[in-house]
């Protein structure tokens, strides 16, 4: 556990680093899929169109998010987080107003490239840029802002949906962002990029390296694609869940129940991560964090009884908690600190781009008529081949640390 004291210290940082968390929310594929049946129905949109307009989204978002990540090295944060928290407003605002399909893929776009990526990116990049020693576990605990949105959204909107509709929750989140705006510069005041605090055991700039670097370990390639197999099936299957509980015979309030026992569990998770991993490393425990994802598959694919929905996102959560905690302290632990702005903004990239191919792909299946039960059983046999690829990047260090 970290110390009081340390806490004292460093509490502005690890608050915002919360808040950001948590506001990237508003752009997570659990948060915009529950509005999933209203959009199409506003639209008039199938599975796959609207699928594909989400990952259209996505990818561009991707794109994008490769040159803007990689500014938070060279603008101060505060700055940076100033307008990204803007930007995600503005698309809040659009997808409340959006009056056609067009207007509705830039909202989204807006969504996924602030919310998603960058709003998160800032949060993250900032823990990891300012703590080493700790950072595993610091990263745990800015990562309960996921699992606290994760756990309060879906319950609020399943029950602002009965009174307000959905296009005023969206406005409602808007104005929430730039009300919060003065306390989290307030937050920031004396802090630019990085500045790290004094003692906090931070990895010398001599141990890192750039893009290029990176792009040139055989071991990356071996990790990726268990890095990214979460962002895909993760968000292949919650867009798709108003389906997945109509499939399955699941109804609403059992999956907002549900998604706030995923949440319960991510906290958990979360929680145990952060020592872990500032025990024995991320590299080392790439090829293990799958397994709470595969089995989570293999129930999906199992059963439709009812406690198959609870269980499902409960294994769900226990990756996602793995998951938030690892991948945010893999890349700094690989490739030290000086570009980690621009190292994070590659693999947030693309990761992503993972995310927004699963909404299209899992679409078109499920419009040719491809059950669940089939999705979620290639969906584990590719968790399971991707763990085993990150076995074998075990003895590739990473450049920043092959020199120890």
């Amino acid at each position: 556990m970290l110390r009081l004291s340390f806490l004292r210290e460093h509490w502005r940082l690890i608050v915002f680093g919360f808040f950001m968390c948590f506001c990237s929310s508003f752009g997570q594929t659990f948060f915009i899929s529950w509005f999933g049946g209203e959009i199409r129905t506003a639209f008039s949109l199938s599975h796959g169109e609207f699928g594909s307009i989400y990952s259209t989204a996505t990818l561009c978002s991707a794109a994008v998010l490769v040159w803007l990540g990689r500014m938070i090295d060279i603008v101060a944060l505060r700055t940076f987080s100033l307008a990204v928290l803007l930007g995600l407003a503005g698309a809040c605002l659009l997808a409340a107003t959006a009056w056609d399909v067009v207007v509705l893929g830039i909202a989204i776009f807006g969504l996924r490239l602030f919310g998603q990526g960058l709003v998160s990116h800032a949060g993250m990049t900032a823990i990891g840029r300012s703590f080493s020693a700790e950072r595993g576990r610091v990263i745990s605990i800015v990562s309960l802002g996921y699992n606290f949105g994760e756990a309060v959204l879906p319950r609020v909107i399943v029950m602002a949906l009965l009174v307000i509709d959905w296009r005023t929750l969206w406005l409602v989140a808007a104005i929430g962002l730039v009300v919060s705006l003065p306390v989290m510069m307030t937050l920031l005041k004396s802090r630019v990029v990085g500045e790290r605090p004094p003692g906090s055991g931070s990895v010398a700039d001599t141990d890192s390296y750039g893009v290029r670097d990176v792009l040139r370990d055989p071991g990356l390639w071996l990790r990726l694609p268990a890095i990214l197999t979460p962002s895909f099936i993760y968000t292949g299957l919650v867009f798709h869940q108003v389906h997945m509980a109509a499939a399955k015979g699941w109804s609403p309030s059992l999956m907002a129940w549900s998604f706030s026992l995923a949440a319960i569990a991510s906290v958990i998770a979360t929680i145990i991560a952060g020592p872990v991993v500032d025990l024995f490393s991320a590299r080392r425990l790439v090829p293990f964090y799958l397994s709470p994802l595969i089995a989570a598959c293999l129930v999906l694919y199992g059963s439709d009884a009812g406690y198959a929905a609870p269980l499902f996102f409960i294994l769900i959560g226990l990756n996602a908690g793995w998951s938030l905690v690892l991948l945010g302290t893999v890349w700094p632990e690989l490739y030290g600190i000086t570009h980690l702005g621009a190292i994070r903004a590659l693999g947030h990239a693309a990761m992503v781009f993972s995310s927004g191919l699963a909404p299209a792909i899992m679409g078109v299946m499920i419009d040719a008529g491809i059950s669940f039960e089939t999705i979620a059983l290639w969906s584990a046999i590719f968790g399971v081949a991707a763990s085993a690829l990150a076995a074998f990047a075990l003895p590739f260090r990473g450049v920043a640390t092959s020199r120890a």
